[in-house]
């Protein structure tokens, strides 16, 4: 079992930061680079959604990211304070975005959920969101 908790700043760069966190945080292990690849992009469209829809790039906010391993499972949280979702169901939509002004393709959350094995989405208006992944381990084998 193990546990990381990062706080940040809601900052656009600090995405790149989180898929570099995710990956440190996993280097050890022998996982496959799909694996790898896909952790780092639920990662990138949750930090995303925080720092974009949930902060409206506010960058003086704070974004929270929390690292489970526990057996063969990975959960990542993340988690903001912003503005929260009105309708979950509606914002999971594919092609669904509030910032479409903003060229955003409104994938994020079906991404996030092809790239996972379960997700969940907690939001309260104006207290936040939190962002639940879960996806077991996918290890490369020893064919020698």
């Amino acid at each position: 079992m193990n546990n990381v908790k990062i706080e940040m700043n809601a900052n656009k760069n600090n995405i790149t930061f989180a898929r570099g966190a995710i990956s440190s945080f996993l280097v050890n292990l022998p996982l496959t680079i799909n694996f790898l690849n896909e952790i780092k992009t639920v990662i990138s469209e949750a930090v995303t959604n925080a720092i974009v829809h949930g902060y409206n790039s506010n960058e003086n906010e704070k974004v929270f990211l929390e690292f489970d391993l526990n057996n063969d499972v990975l959960t990542i949280i993340v988690k903001d304070n912003g503005i929260g979702i009105e309708n979950i169901e509606k914002a999971k939509e594919p092609l669904f975005s509030t910032k479409l002004q903003e060229d955003r393709a409104g994938l994020g959350f079906t991404i996030m959920e092809v790239f996972s094995d379960s997700m969940e989405v907690i939001s309260e208006l104006n207290k936040g969101t939190t962002i639940i992944c879960k996806k077991k381990m996918i290890f490369v084998e020893d064919d020698e």
